[in-house]
Parts: structure tokens; C-alpha cells; sequence
């Protein structure tokens, strides 16, 4: 893979790149094996939906393949939350990734108790630093309801920001989502006007532990209206999930219906189901399905593991 093309391996991982296509081709020709900064925040609820599972392995095994190595920052330092069960989902993501086939010899992960632990002299001047420079009226702006902010959320966006500086001495590349210029790709919810996915909504999202019936009872009560693509969370989850992991998508009907179908490209799904020539009907079965088939790895990683403990002489 020659400088181009690891560039646009790395590219196709960013709605933008904040520093250019030029600055980034010149890093990967001075620097044959950059680093790459993610970070990754664990909820205390325990519940890890589809972006972070199968997102996140679709963005750094390509980062691995374009020469790079990768380090992800688990925040377990997160204020607002029960410590010792965010430590436990933590570890919970990495089998999850593990599971799916990330390629884990080219990834570090580190965790932000401990490196906050090992420079604590350089980390907690860098958030005192940020805190003087922001207001509280910018700060409770990002919360979703900025008008019951409690003092930790307050200090949440400020230590995560600092997490990202605080790494960048040792990263070339930082990987930030979009909404906070957050950590992934955000996807919509399930459910209609939802522009997010929420962790406290079981029903909002699929989840990496969600079983088999799960995942077809939530498809199956997803927003699909007839013919619109604009916020149609099906359709979303078609693009950023499936076709990044299959490069392909099957939809299986009955002749009389228009007879199977495999799409290759987003555009000519968009256009059959615009035209009509796609029903909703057609797009949930073989989403479930197509979800159903990535998350069975992880399903049977966690029961191995599972019968390996039960096993275990006490």
C-alpha cells in the first residue's frame, strides 16, 4: 500500500480531517508507522451498543492495515458513575472487540487511571489550565439538559479533553466524532426522533449482549416510514454498520415480492427504496439478520467464557 492509498484507507475512517489531506500525507511519508489516538468511555449501565462494538473495530483494523498502530484510551477515571463497574465494562469492550476480530497485536489500550496515576503532576495542571479558559455557560451547553447540570458533568468534558492533549504527546493521529469536533460515529436511535442512541433506553439502540430475539424485536419496532430515507435509523444502521462490514447487502424475498437482492453500494439501495422498489418490509428481516450474524461471535466468546468459569475447580 503505497503513502495514497494508506491515506485513503485512513480517510475513509473521518467525515473530516481537521488538519488536511496534505498535512496527513506528509506525516505518513515522514513517519512509516504513525500512532493513532481513540478513546473509548465506558458506561456504568453496562451496556455497549453497535457503534462502539462493531464501529470501532471497522475504523482501526483499517488504521492497522494503512501501517498504523493504535492506541485507545479506556476513560475509566469518569466522574458520575460506579467506578469498579465502569472498570468491569471496560474489559467487558475489549473481549467484545476481541470477539468481532480486531486486530489486536497492533493495539495498546490504556487506561486513564493509570496513566493519570503515573503524571499526575503533568495531567491535573492541564485540566486546571482548561477550566480557566472555559465558561460554565459553554460547559453546561453540552449537556442534554443544560439546565440541570450537576458540578461532575460539568468537569466531564474538561477531563476528556484534557485526555486528549494529555495522550497527543504521543499520538500523531486523534480520532474525535463529530458532535464534539464525541468519540464515535454517532448512529440515530431505533425509535422515531431519535437523533442518538441512549444507553438508559434498552430500546433505543442494539447492544452488543443483545440476544437473537432481541435484535429481531427491536428492528422489527424500528422507524422505517415508506420511501424516506431522511432519518430512517434502518437505513442509517444499513450504511455505517453493514456495508462497512460486509460490503454487501442481501435482502431475501419471494419472486412475486421482486426475488432476492444484493446491494453493493448505499446509492442503488437508496434509490430502490425511494422508488418503492424497497420495502420496509424487505429492509428489517434482512437487517436483523445481517445483525443477528456479527453479533453471534460475541455471543459465543461470552459462553465459552462463561463455561470456562463454570468449570474452573474452586
Amino acid at each position: 500500500m503505497d503513502v495514497e492509498e494508506r491515506a485513503a484507507t485512513l480517510l475513509s475512517t473521518a467525515e473530516e480531517c481537521v488538519g488536511g489531506e496534505d498535512e496527513l500525507l506528509a506525516l505518513l511519508h515522514d513517519k512509516p508507522s504513525p500512532i493513532c489516538f481513540h478513546s473509548f468511555q465506558p458506561s456504568a449501565s453496562g451496556r455497549l451498543d453497535i457503534a462502539q462494538g462493531v464501529g470501532k473495530v471497522i475504523d482501526v483494523n483499517k488504521m492497522i492495515r494503512a501501517g498504523c498502530r493504535v492506541k485507545i484510551l479506556i476513560e475509566d477515571q469518569r466522574m458520575g458513575g460506579d467506578l469498579s463497574k465502569v472498570r468491569t465494562t471496560g474489559h467487558d469492550m475489549i473481549e467484545v472487540w476481541k470477539a468481532l476480530g480486531m486486530d489486536l497485536d497492533g493495539v495498546e489500550f490504556l487506561w486513564s487511571s493509570e496513566e493519570i496515576s503515573k503524571r499526575a503532576h503533568l495531567y491535573w495542571p492541564m485540566v486546571m489550565s482548561l477550566a480557566r479558559e472555559t465558561k460554565v455557560v459553554r460547559l453546561a451547553s453540552l449537556h442534554p439538559n443544560p439546565d440541570n447540570v450537576k458540578v461532575d458533568q460539568l468537569w466531564e468534558p474538561i477531563m476528556r479533553c484534557a485526555d486528549m492533549l494529555f495522550l497527543d504527546l504521543e499520538a500523531d493521529i486523534c480520532q474525535m466524532g463529530m458532535d464534539q469536533r464525541e468519540v464515535k460515529d454517532l448512529l440515530p436511535g431505533l425509535k422515531e426522533g431519535q437523533q442518538k442512541m441512549s444507553n438508559s433506553d434498552p430500546y433505543s439502540a442494539i447492544f452488543m449482549f443483545d440476544n437473537e430475539v432481541d435484535v429481531k424485536s427491536k428492528i422489527k419496532k424500528a422507524f422505517c416510514p415508506v420511501k424516506i430515507t431522511e432519518g430512517n435509523p434502518c437505513l442509517e444502521y444499513i450504511q455505517h454498520i453493514l456495508f462497512p462490514w460486509f460490503g454487501k447487502f442481501e435482502v431475501l424475498r419471494n419472486e412475486r415480492s421482486g426475488g432476492n437482492r444484493t446491494y453493493v453500494t448505499m446509492e442503488e439501495l437508496l434509490e430502490d427504496y425511494i422508488s418503492g422498489a424497497l420495502h420496509p418490509g424487505d429492509v428489517k428481516p434482512a437487517l436483523a439478520k445481517a445483525i443477528n450474524h456479527i453479533l453471534q461471535p460475541v455471543r459465543d466468546h461470552f459462553k465459552k467464557k462463561s463455561d470456562a468459569n463454570c468449570q474452573s475447580p474452586v
